[in-house]
């Protein structure tokens, strides 16, 4: 089969389309044809070697995102033929999803959406299971009030949207003025790239995707949550009384089937930017590092 490998690291041109072996199912596993992946920062980040010793051995197989075909459902109920997403946690795990048959326990799948397309699935594991956990962990209910730093990105976007749809009153701040107008679009009430207009005090909670730090904002007694692994800890706030997190995703197939029902509710809307074959890969990770983009890079088998 084929699969998008490293065999050591560096620029995109380390990317390589092998030959290898098909995955061994373990008891417990679903066997997937993969039809579309997706490309997050930490593909990127694993493939020039900034993860360091937290990497599997190379060469290893890349990629967390994966819509595909049932092959083999095992003893999951998931039925040979029936389309599904799944996030498999790459560096813990060493199962890479960019390859034509992938192996995941089942507590990592789910039925795909129906309203959308399998490459536009590919769009949703990683970024949406980063947004629904982290949002699991702030605990905003309907009412409250959430700030989300870096509204209009992958993981984001998808935050303010789930939120919207729980009531949550949502600002946000966006690192360019191209960005604002999706948020407004999402039901955001204070869309702004300037974090001074921020009102001091003001939230329930803070999602901060990118490390903006923005802990002036925050209530007292309120919570502050940071996916930014890369910035370090949260500031300490418990003389605030406020409880902050750096939030890491985990596997999470029930988390996916949520998510997939707000899809096909109409209230989650997927962004693609654009899509690359899989000879294409060194070309789609190239254009991932440009930046600017207006949705995900997907990668279509």
């Amino acid at each position: 089969m084929r699969a998008i490998q490293i065999d050591r690291f560096g620029p995109p041109g380390v990317l390589g389309l092998v030959e290898a072996p098909p995955p061994e199912s373990l008891s417990g596993d679903v066997l997937i044809r993969t039809v579309a992946t997706s490309i997050n920062p930490v593909d990127d980040k694993t493939r020039e070697g900034a993860i360091g010793e937290g990497a599997p051995p190379l060469p290893m197989t890349l990629g967390w995102d994966l819509a595909g075909i049932v092959v083999d459902g095992g003893n999951s109920g998931l039925k040979v033929g029936e389309r599904v997403i799944a996030m498999s946690h790459q560096l813990s795990s060493g199962r890479g999803t960019w390859a034509d048959l992938v192996a995941l326990p089942a507590r990592a799948v789910a039925v795909a959406p129906q309203t959308v397309s399998l490459v536009e699935a590919a769009t949703l594991p990683l970024p949406g299971l980063t947004a629904w956990q982290t949002l699991e962990w702030l605990a905003v209910s309907a009412g409250e009030r959430l700030l989300i730093a870096g509204a209009a990105g992958a993981v984001g976007g998808l935050a303010l949207q789930i939120a919207r749809a729980r009531g949550v009153k949502v600002d946000a701040l966006v690192s360019r003025d191209a960005q604002v107008g999706f948020a407004r679009d999402q039901g955001a009430d204070l869309v702004t790239t300037d974090s001074r207009a921020l009102q001091e005090g003001a939230y329930d909670a803070v999602f901060d995707t990118f490390g903006a730090f923005v802990t002036e904002a925050v209530a007292d007694g309120g919570r502050y949550a940071s996916i930014a692994t890369q910035a370090g800890p949260v500031p300490d706030l418990s003389s605030r009384g406020v409880r902050t997190t750096v939030n890491q995703v985990r596997e999470d197939g029930a988390g996916l089937g949520e998510l997939a029902e707000l899809v096909d509710s109409g209230s989650l809307r997927l962004r693609v930017h654009a899509t690359f074959g899989l000879h294409e890969i060194q070309a789609a990770h190239e254009r991932f590092l440009q930046g600017g983009l207006a949705g995900k890079i997907t990668v279509a088998f």
